[in-house]
């Protein structure tokens, strides 16, 4: 019982976009509603706005990596699995990506996946994070960076992480975030991606 309600509570948690929670503070239109359409930092900042995007960034990692801090500082107390732990992180990204408070239209989940992974392995994510930003900082586009160390996570997770189930977890998310940057990696094929600080308007090309 006690492993199910932290498995659901980490997709409730995952569930808070704080692009449109943000951007609802900050006076904003909805980061759904303009550019690629994707709640999420890289959308945000297409606004101009670059304290919005710093604090949906943030907000978005620090969710990912409360849901699984809570299932690890509980686990004792409630006799949890570790494969729990590994499902939880599974979950609050599951919750980014597909959220029931925002009618299950959610971000692609770069920086919640970060935060899961500061929570299940602060080295996994130290390696995953200096790959973003050599390859961000290098090229200037955010998909790119992304997806780059999105490849390099499952094996970092394999010779960082203390249990299968995580490395496991980790793996999965991965494909996860794959999957949701499909689109990104047919501009990125043509050509047609943006890079970061791209503005756009309502109307501008859904390229991230």
């Amino acid at each position: 019982m006690f492993n199910i309600l932290a498995v659901t509570t980490a997709y409730l948690i995952g569930s808070l976009s704080f692009a449109v929670i943000v951007s609802k503070c900050f006076g904003m239109d909805d980061p759904r509603t303009y550019g690629s359409g994707n709640p999420g930092a890289t959308n945000v900042l297409r606004s101009g706005k670059k304290a919005a995007a710093a604090l949906t960034l943030l907000g978005d990692a620090l969710k990912g990596a409360l849901a699984v801090w809570l299932v690890r500082h509980f686990q004792d107390m409630f006799v949890l699995e570790d494969s729990t732990i590994a499902l939880s992180a599974v979950a609050a990204l599951v919750g980014h990506m597909w959220p029931v408070f925002f009618g299950f239209k959610g971000g692609k989940g770069v920086a919640t996946a970060l935060g899961v992974l500061l929570a299940l392995s602060w080295p996994t994510a130290l390696v995953c994070a200096l790959v973003w930003l050599v390859m961000a900082f290098s090229f200037k586009v955010s998909s790119l960076a992304a997806l780059t160390a999105t490849l390099v996570s499952p094996l970092a997770a394999w010779f960082f992480m203390p249990y299968g189930s995580w490395a496991a977890a980790m793996a999965v998310i991965a494909a996860l975030v794959l999957y949701r940057h499909k689109s990104n990696i047919r501009n990125l094929i043509q050509g047609k991606e943006s890079k970061i600080g791209d503005k756009a308007g309502k109307d501008g090309p859904p390229e991230n």
